[in-house]
């Protein structure tokens, strides 16, 4: 049968980095390219232990249907938390439990935006947050990000001659792709400008506990005392992605929308897995772990750091971040990045051309991205060796 897809599918292509990804599944690959979490981070002995006791002494409780707001227990659990790890939380706001970050950027679009209706984002910025603002056919408005954030004055500018705009999405923190943090004054004058133009913030902090250099930085929704600011947090890169765990804190007469939203899709998140993290929360001490995995972090930035400086020296630009899971590389002007993508791959190594992190994948770029996490040492030694083998080829 030949079938007829929607315009919503049909503006859609396949994320570059699950299809670079695929590559990923020969051995032999080195995954520079993934986003995945270090293996050695995950907590396996405590989720065991935690899922064997919830199935023990409360089976029926984990295997049946739950409210789509979440797990009550688990959504005190995370409020209390976020008060007292990033002063979040005022009267008007609630919580509801999603499955995913990404779930956050679908329902905040549902609930606010129009076909037509213009999203400001972050350029470059993460892949399937853009795809989820495309799925719905909101127009995409970039905005430079510089070492210290988005270019804010360019925001401003974009503010004031563009019509519709429902919310700006940013990654304040290690920000995806750029690995950029947004200064103080930059969070500030964000928040400011939304409040003059009427504006949603939709902000995503995947990343805010993986820092290992510089200071802590407050969030946009600890400044918020209108109700303008959506935070998206998850569990993805502290404990485990599998799980599928993340939450939304926003006015609660938005998160009233955005639940409405999800009963239309996956009903609710999944008990079992909302229970261990909840159990997780109360049995271990969660600080510690966090300190933990960020000890792990460092040794890998600083390690793929050391290869880039060894292996590629002057042929890359790169500004060097103070946590996160990524690196991202300015390839010298003369040099066409996607060529030196394939030629990185046929050295098996896989890296991410910059250009799917764009408004439009089809601009020119020469930026590309690596990631730490998850390969093995050995794998970050081997794999930015065999870029500087490829960068030989570009040096006359």
């Amino acid at each position: 049968m030949d079938y007829i897809f929607s315009n919503k599918i049909s503006s859609l292509q396949p994320s570059a980095i699950r299809e670079i990804l695929k590559a990923t599944a020969d051995p032999s690959i080195i995954p520079l390219a993934a986003g995945n979490p270090a293996p050695d981070a995950f907590p396996v002995e405590e989720v065991q232990a935690i899922a064997q006791e919830i199935l023990q002494e409360r089976p029926i409780d984990a295997l049946q249907y739950g409210v789509s707001e979440g797990y009550q227990p688990l959504r005190d659990t995370i409020m209390n938390w976020m008060k007292r790890h990033e002063n979040i939380g005022n009267d008007y706001d609630n919580i509801i439990i999603v499955s995913g970050a990404t779930q956050v950027m679908d329902l905040v679009t549902k609930v606010l935006c129009n076909e037509g209706d213009t999203v400001i984002c972050e350029e470059p910025s993460f892949i399937g947050s853009l795809n989820c603002f495309r799925s719905y056919g909101c127009n995409l408005k970039g905005i430079p990000v510089e070492a210290d954030g988005m270019n804010v004055d360019v925001l401003e500018e974009t503010l004031k001659t563009t019509e519709n705009v429902k919310f700006i999405y940013t990654i304040p923190n290690f920000q995806n792709p750029s690995g950029a943090t947004m200064s103080l004054e930059k969070r500030k004058r964000l928040y400011a400008l939304a409040k003059e133009y009427g504006v949603v913030i939709l902000e995503d902090n995947p990343y805010g506990d993986l820092r290992v250099a510089g200071e802590k930085l407050p969030t946009i929704k600890s400044m918020d005392d209108e109700g303008i600011v959506v935070y998206a947090g998850s569990f993805s890169k502290i404990l485990a992605p599998g799980l599928r765990v993340a939450y939304c804190i926003a006015h609660q007469s938005l998160l009233a929308k955005m639940t409405v939203g999800k009963q239309a899709s996956d009903v609710h998140t999944p008990c079992l897995n909302q229970m261990i993290v909840d159990e997780w929360f109360k049995k271990y001490d969660v600080d510690a772990h966090i300190a933990k995995i960020q000890k792990i972090y460092k040794k890998k930035l600083d390690l793929m750091c050391d290869c880039i400086d060894k292996e590629l020296g002057d042929f890359v630009e790169y500004v060097r971040p103070e946590g996160g899971l990524f690196i991202w590389c300015k390839l010298p002007d003369d040099v066409d990045m996607l060529e030196f993508v394939q030629k990185a791959v046929e050295k098996k190594v896989a890296v991410v051309p910059g250009n799917a992190f764009l408004m439009n994948d089809t601009d020119k770029t020469q930026y590309i991205r690596l990631n730490f996490s998850t390969p093995s040492n050995e794998g970050i030694v081997n794999g930015v060796k065999a870029l500087g083998e490829v960068a030989k080829e570009y040096i006359k």
